[in-house]
């Protein structure tokens, strides 16, 4: 799926490299050649992942990827460090400031591409591809299709992608707050109660096929995607 990616670096051709190579794989580019200036971008729109330069003007990479994973808001946010730095400290150093992975360049693109990828799938695997199949319900991301127990259902654009969060992230309670900014987007301003409206539109759109009761209600807490086998 498109994810939006924020690349820090301040060698212009090697962020241009970068940027044009992300967009043919179909993710939506934002660039910055500091940390000050990704400080902006990131506070207008929260990024699904970050490029990060080691070697920045001003303050380091090293030091932004510390105040992201500081910061409540930017904790989660999966970090890809970029670096000519090689030597195993700098590698430690680097994942120790909180980066998921570090790359050594030179790198090609298809190995940065790889990478991403894979941090995607293990920290956010609601931004992936890969089709998934809970006791019955199979949902496609690349085809935009739902299917209960083989029978397709017909969901809309948000009731779909509230499903695919859900069922990435089973057994786990989300508040109508984390829900709006995982589904919705941290820069999108829509009233708490709107996640109520669309998880009643969701429970219709899985009522043929039995898994609306997957889709459940945690009392003074929010909502959980429990994996339990459909009763029907």
């Amino acid at each position: 799926m498109s994810s939006t990616i924020l690349v820090v670096e301040d060698e212009p051709a090697i962020q241009e490299l970068i940027a044009v190579n992300l967009s043919f794989a179909g993710h939506k580019v934002l660039r910055a050649y500091d940390a000050d200036q990704a400080a902006t971008l990131i506070n207008a729109e929260l990024p699904d992942l970050i490029l990060l330069d080691w070697m920045l003007p001003g303050a380091s990479g090293l030091t932004l990827a510390r105040r992201l994973r500081s910061d409540e808001r930017t904790r989660d946010v999966p970090v890809i460090m970029l670096t000519a730095k090689g030597a195993e400290q700098d590698k430690v150093d680097g994942l120790e400031a909180g980066a998921d992975d570090y790359i050594t360049k030179p790198f090609s693109p298809k190995e940065l591409i790889a990478r991403i990828k894979a941090v995607l799938r293990r920290r956010a695997p609601q931004l992936t591809d890969d089709v998934i199949d809970v006791g019955g319900l199979r949902l496609d991301p690349v085809t935009h299709r739902l299917n209960g127990h083989d029978q397709p259902l017909s969901i809309g654009p948000t009731e779909f992608k509230l499903l695919h969060f859900f069922m990435t992230h089973p057994e786990r309670v989300f508040s109508r707050a984390q829900l709006l900014d995982q589904v919705w987007g941290d820069h999108v301003f829509v009233e708490e109660r709107t996640v109520d409206v669309h998880i009643r539109r969701l429970r219709r759109a899985l009522e043929p096929s039995g898994h609306d009761v997957l889709i459940e209600t945690v009392r003074g807490s929010g909502y959980r995607f429990t994996a339990r086998p459909s009763a029907r």
